[in-house]
């Protein structure tokens, strides 16, 4: 009896050890939140586009002889603008007192080249942001994975724990009850297939009624055991009675 209830006891102890969860891992540095472009590039063209209009109508105000709307209109469009520096703000003065109409179309020209190269470098930097965030993602997909084959590993390995515990409970209990009797080897025997099972119950969605009556029953049998002890203690005849004749 005292056997089965080391037994009982080990198992129930070596099923909640192998029950305790995992150790979270820890947290992962955040990666930069990536600059939301479509609302950027949204807002530079709605700048874009509101400049150019103002200027227009100052040009159109100007041809029709109306200063007064030329001024407020530039006015407008400057202030979607950046402030210059002073070396640009001087080479356009500069333009401005000395440059003929040939001068001023190779400027335009200039201009074009560098709005279309912008244009290009906008666009490759929305299709290095869109790989990086690809990148990302399989990044995090491929941790998940990782995370997940190490979970699958250790369960493995817990299982194979026990099965070989069980089967080498069972030689034990074989060789036992062969020569020892059946009285030790059985409860050898039972022990090795309750540790195979082991993989299973812990497993299952039942485990905490499963542990919850094994700890009843083991209860149960040690509450049986000490009752019979104080009944034996109790019957036990005493020493200073002197044997009937």
């Amino acid at each position: 009896m005292r056997l089965l209830l080391v037994i009982a006891a080990l198992a129930l102890t070596g099923c909640s050890v192998f029950r305790k969860q995992a150790e979270p891992l820890p947290a992962a540095v955040p990666a930069p939140k990536a600059p939301d472009l479509t609302a950027v590039g949204s807002t530079l063209d709605v700048i874009d586009s509101r400049v150019a209009a103002a200027v227009t109508v100052a040009r159109e105000a100007n041809t029709a002889g109306k200063p007064a709307v030329v001024e407020s209109e530039l006015s407008v469009a400057s202030s979607f603008l950046p402030k210059p520096t002073e070396g640009d703000l001087a080479y356009a003065r500069q333009r401005s007192e000395k440059a003929t109409p040939a001068d001023y179309e190779r400027q335009r020209a200039k201009a074009a080249e560098k709005q279309k190269a912008a244009e290009q470098a906008w666009q490759n930097l929305e299709a290095q942001v869109a790989a990086s965030k690809a990148a990302l993602a399989a990044r995090d997909k491929r941790i998940a994975d990782l995370t997940a084959e190490i979970d699958r590993i250790k369960k493995d390995a817990m299982s194979q724990t026990w099965t070989l515990v069980g089967a080498g409970l069972a030689v034990i209990g074989a060789l036992t009850t062969a020569f020892m009797g059946p009285r030790i080897g059985i409860p050898l025997l039972l022990c090795g297939a309750f540790c195979g099972a082991v993989p299973f119950i812990i497993d299952s969605p039942y485990f905490e009624y499963i542990a919850g009556g094994t700890l009843l029953v083991c209860s149960g049998l040690g509450l049986w055991w000490l009752a019979d002890k104080v009944r034996d203690s109790v019957n036990k005849p005493s020493d200073d009675v002197p044997p009937q004749a």
